[in-house]
């Protein structure tokens, strides 16, 4: 890809996230009593509604994680809930396997293994001594796979987390063939995701990497900066959840994975895929727009794709019924 080509998913988030966030730190002297401090990953930041409830793992009994060292030294988190066929799910950019909570509850509660784990530099997961780029998602995902000896599993990954399993595709052909049943890619792409004036990568970098945003995200009127990531009558816990989650993940980490997403292209990698491959978009998705999902399918051998009528780019808290039912179809493929 051109060095002057640079993605729209960078330039849409710096957007939605910066652009608040600047405002913000305008105001910050004379709205300093109403910003609330916050909250810990997976707590509800002050004034989250009751649909909180909604985002956690219910009674089931969820063991404490399993750490996988990659060769470079992150320390990978790994949940592995479950008995039954098992699904493989990655996360999001800037989020963390609490994304996909709502899915794996559903998935267990239907008889299926789930694992999931923390992106590196996500969550409970360190970043490691390897520079943050698409290929070395791959590799992680890979080592995930072969420390918990999944075979035959339906890998479901939304944004970043797609990417990784097409990644897997294009870096690691033989463990996806040896590991994958199917797949299943939600609100996600796989490159040429457009251009903008030069240096715009760079300038959108540093300001996702500004303190402002973590502020922004973390004042009692956060949630305003993630509602454009959210389709139709959004709900304030998961909008709540998604900005709590982004301010959590270090600046750097969220800088050097947007660098990496904008530079990848995976359409060649994706174009080997050899197992059912299900494609899941919003229609009102601002960041993996219908468009990239349609380049999805047509890369991809056999692709089917499935639209969201209202929905926006977090599938698996906006709609965890509809992802959990092509996830369990996949199982069938």
């Amino acid at each position: 890809m051109p060095r002057h080509r640079r993605s729209l998913l960078a330039l849409g988030a710096a957007t939605a996230l910066v652009g608040g966030a600047a405002a913000y730190k305008k105001m910050a002297s004379s709205r300093a009593a109403s910003r609330g401090p916050g909250a810990t990953t997976g707590s509800p930041p002050s004034g989250a509604d009751a649909g909180f409830a909604e985002l956690g793992w219910g009674d089931l009994e969820v063991p404490a994680p399993i750490n996988v060292v990659t060769p470079d030294g992150a320390n990978l988190a790994v949940w592995d809930v479950g008995n039954g066929p098992v699904a493989v799910l990655p996360h999001c950019w800037g989020c963390t396997h609490a994304v996909w909570v709502p899915v794996a509850r559903r998935l267990v509660e239907s008889g299926h293994r789930v694992v999931l784990y923390d992106q590196r530099g996500h969550g409970a997961s360190t970043q490691g001594a390897a520079r943050l780029s698409i290929e070395i998602l791959a590799d992680d995902l890979a080592a995930v796979l072969d420390s918990r000896a999944i075979e035959d599993a339906v890998l479901a990954g939304h944004s970043m987390g797609g990417m990784s399993i097409m990644s897997l595709a294009t870096y690691r052909p033989d463990v996806l063939t040896a590991r994958a049943h199917a797949i299943v890619l939600v609100a996600t792409a796989a490159g040429d995701m457009g251009s903008g004036p030069p240096g715009a990568e760079r300038l959108a970098a540093g300001v996702i990497a500004s303190p402002a945003v973590s502020l922004a995200l973390r004042a009692s009127s956060g949630h305003r900066f993630v509602r454009g990531v959210f389709g139709t009558d959004p709900v304030r816990a998961q909008m709540d959840l998604t900005r709590t989650l982004f301010a959590d993940t270090a600046p750097a980490v969220r800088a050097g994975f947007m660098i990496a997403m904008s530079r990848m292209n995976l359409l060649e990698g994706i174009a080997t895929i050899g197992v059912p491959t299900t494609v899941i978009v919003g229609s009102k998705d601002r960041l993996t727009a219908p468009a990239r999902a349609a380049q999805l399918v047509a890369a991809i051998p056999g692709a089917h794709l499935v639209t969201l009528p209202g929905r926006g780019h977090m599938l698996p808290l906006e709609d965890p019924d509809a992802v959990t039912e092509e996830i369990v179809r996949a199982f069938t493929a």
